[in-house]
């Protein structure tokens, strides 16, 4: 038999793609299949024998013998007198099976029986691959960084898989190094052509969620359940947990002694701030714990708009709302309600508040403006005459005129 360099190819491809023998044989099979029936016609008479761990094959050709002159189909039939050169004793209407050498198939044939093997074993293992990966979904996952580019960081694991982390699924305080371990879940697998494409995500919600079960053991084992996790990645996060297990605090299980538990967490993404409340089913009140550390005094709830009016106090309305928004806007994320926030009671003439208190309603740089003059309150700001803070600020008229509506909104309501 004439192994060639295809034969010898066999086990080679058998270790270095870990494909068991029943798999490699029907690859193999089905390949010399096509080839024997772009040469023949057809390969229904063809019996294939492969011993892929020793690099041999067989092919027969099954052949019905007729009388010479009567032959219609050479691959199917045939002539008794070219019977009788393979065995003197055949007669009319025997079976007869001839061996087929690999080099009758021609050279050219035969190197595309190689390149077609290839391209089958990448289809194989591409399979194989986006199967496995399916099952991983969800689930977290390491790699180490291959190679930085300007919209993803290429990760390889052990067995040389490659994982995609692009810049929309990176923590804004990610910076990756060639050789860095990186954490993150499998998000999605995307077929692109015949090749799976895995995506991993570190900005997802249930990284954060994953990453409590690693970390806390109550949570893996159950006692403590994850209600809901909202994030704004590297900034902050909210996650609601409950333990059906009075004798179980879960909060408390989940922070640990000084924070010692949540902190692995906290710096896995970045020192981003999380928050862990306790879940309850009443919407008051975990509407409330939601919007700690401030301290709420009332809230009126529309269950039809699914809104809820927050009537805080003025010294407690900055830490309802938050840097940037974040506190108020996972509140929401996290309760299922838009969130209005009502300052309780109005300024009375000896009152004042300082001017961070409307962060709310007035952005940050228009009251760093204030700030550069000595105005840091909101009477400061009402005791001044519009065309002097004009004069003296970098501010527009109309828009000086916006916060002295906003600010005597306190006093006149």
């Amino acid at each position: 038999m004439e192994n060639l360099a295809l034969i010898d190819s066999f086990s080679e491809f058998k270790d270095d793609k870990l494909i068991d023998r029943v798999t490699l044989m029907a690859i193999l099979e089905d390949v010399f299949r096509n080839a024997l029936k772009k040469k023949y016609g057809s390969d229904d008479n063809f019996d294939i024998i492969i011993n892929p761990d020793k690099g041999d094959m067989e092919i027969w050709r099954n052949r019905v013998v007729v009388a010479d002159g009567e032959v219609e189909d050479p691959n199917q039939e045939i002539s008794l007198s070219e019977a009788r050169k393979i065995e003197p004793d055949f007669e009319v209407g025997e079976d007869v099976s001839e061996e087929v050498k690999l080099i009758q198939l021609g050279r050219r044939a035969i190197l595309a029986l190689r390149q077609n093997l290839i391209s089958k074993i990448h289809e194989h293992d591409n399979t194989n691959l986006y199967k496995q990966f399916k099952e991983l979904i969800g689930d977290i996952y390491t790699a180490e960084v291959h190679h930085v580019r300007p919209k993803a960081v290429i990760l390889v694991d052990d067995e040389g898989n490659e994982i995609v982390l692009p810049k929309e699924k990176q923590i804004p305080s990610d910076f990756f190094r060639k050789g860095d371990n990186v954490r993150g879940i499998i998000e999605n697998v995307e077929l692109k052509g015949n090749k799976p494409q895995i995506i991993m995500s570190r900005t997802s919600e249930k990284f954060l969620e994953k990453l409590f079960e690693q970390e806390i053991p109550e949570v893996f084992d159950g006692l403590i359940t994850i209600k809901k996790v909202v994030r704004i990645p590297g900034e902050k996060a909210k996650v609601a947990v409950d333990s059906y297990d009075d004798r179980i605090d879960p909060v408390g299980a989940c922070v640990g002694m000084k924070g010692s538990r949540i902190h692995g967490i906290v710096r896995e993404l970045g020192n981003e701030n999380i928050d862990v409340i306790n879940y309850t089913s009443n919407t008051q009140l975990y509407i409330t714990r939601a919007l700690s550390p401030a301290k709420v005094s009332s809230i009126k709830i529309d269950e039809e708009t699914k809104r809820a009016e927050v009537f805080l106090k003025l010294e407690e309305v900055s830490k309802a709302i938050g840097r940037g928004g974040h506190n108020i806007k996972l509140a929401g994320l996290l309760t299922g309600y838009e969130l209005d926030v009502i300052r309780e009671g109005n300024l009375e003439e000896d009152e004042d508040v300082e001017l961070t208190e409307f962060s709310d309603e007035i952005e940050d740089w228009i009251i760093q403006e204030f700030a550069k003059i000595g105005l840091d309150t909101a009477r400061s700001v009402l005791n001044q005459d519009v065309a002097d803070l004009v004069r003296r600020t970098d501010l527009e008229e109309e828009t000086i005129l916006e916060v002295v509506r906003i600010l005597k909104e306190e006093f006149e309501d």
